[in-house]
């Protein structure tokens, strides 16, 4: 397998590296960081949701949305992205999410521990030390393959990421700050200025090849070839696009906007397990139309929030429960940490 050990790279690339090597089918192991900032939503939210993009257009901080779940992030390159492409056939993947979780954080996990952080794994994705959590990870299906990425976190800009979000108010806002701060950990904060300074980009991607090469056998380092430049390029008129980046978000026709008797729009918003589940909706006399979903979790395959919208479009509300019953109950849609009850309450 391929190990692209690329150091800083253009923001967008960090991003559509990943895609390509995927869209090729190409087995490989990536190392990277952005060379500047920007903001990175899940590929089922709605980004007019979550980020303020007011401020981060005044600000020079572009958006962008990828194909895996999970929540918006500020991403700068004080983050040391890994990113592992697999044909979704290879034979290490296990048959579950958390199984995958379990296993491939494991090298993360011993990096951690070899510089002096007793990291531990707390499912269903999390890397943990002193219960706070230390590592961003997500898995997601493009193309043939599976993707795994995460990053090593050397330090973390709170106010900035705080700054992006979309929130009601500055109180809140500061709210969320602090519990970011007190949820989210660094390398920097975990082992002082003076002893993390010595654990450089280089010096932590060869510590992750190391730990990479026990469940996956030696790497071959490979360079950016013709071929996947080629696809990088081919990716950018679709992802770096406002169609894209907007794409979960839905219009109402403007009839229902005006209110009348048996006429509601819903926004509704319910926390789960596997995370943050928003609906907006249309309720006309007692009936589900225009249905959105969206939220930080995580989905396989991607595709499968569109096919529950389109199960409940037009449905009685009294039929919401058969509808999801229905849903989950399939053998090839997995969505951890998110199940029956929390669709019904969201949708109720």
């Amino acid at each position: 397998m391929k190990l692209y050990d690329l150091g800083k790279v253009p923001w967008e690339e960090s991003q559509l590296l990943y895609h390509a090597l995927a869209y090729l089918g190409w087995e490989s192991m990536v190392f990277l960081s952005p060379a500047a900032p920007y903001v990175c939503i899940g590929y089922h939210q709605d980004v007019t949701h979550e980020i303020d993009l007011d401020f981060c257009k005044t600000n020079h901080i572009p958006v962008f949305r990828r194909e895996v779940g999970g929540g918006a992030v500020y991403l700068d390159g004080n983050q040391l992205f890994f990113q592992l492409i697999l044909r979704e056939d290879h034979p290490v993947i296990p048959a579950s999410r958390e199984a995958f979780y379990r296993k491939f954080l494991q090298p993360v996990i011993q990096v951690y521990r070899r510089i002096g952080i007793d990291a531990q794994y707390k499912p269903v994705n999390d890397v943990i030390v002193r219960n706070k959590k230390i590592s961003g990870t997500g898995v997601g299906e493009i193309g043939d393959c599976i993707v795994f990425v995460g990053n090593l976190i050397l330090d973390f800009n709170y106010d900035r990421m705080s700054r992006v979000l979309k929130v009601p108010d500055e109180k809140f806002r500061d709210k969320v700050q602090k519990t970011m701060e007190g949820n989210l950990t660094t390398i920097r904060r975990e082992l002082g200025a003076a002893k993390s300074a010595p654990w450089k980009e280089e010096t932590l991607n060869q510590m992750m090849a190391e730990e990479f090469a026990r469940l996956l056998g030696d790497f071959i380092p490979g360079e950016k070839e013709a071929a996947l430049a080629d696809k990088i390029e081919a990716l950018r008129p679709k992802m770096l696009t406002d169609a894209w980046l907007y794409r979960r978000r839905k219009r109402f026709p403007e009839r229902a906007v005006k209110i009348r008797a048996g006429v509601a729009v819903r926004h509704r918003i319910h926390k789960a397990p596997g995370g943050l589940v928003r609906a907006d909706f249309q309720l006309v006399d007692g009936r589900l139309f225009s249905v959105s979903l969206s939220g930080d979790f995580f989905c396989y395959p991607g595709h499968a929030l569109d096919l529950l919208e389109a199960m409940l479009e037009g449905t009685a509300l009294e039929d919401v429960g058969r509808v999801v019953t229905d849903f989950c109950g399939r053998k090839d849609i997995e969505i951890p940490g998110v199940g029956f009850q929390d669709w019904v309450n969201v949708l109720g």
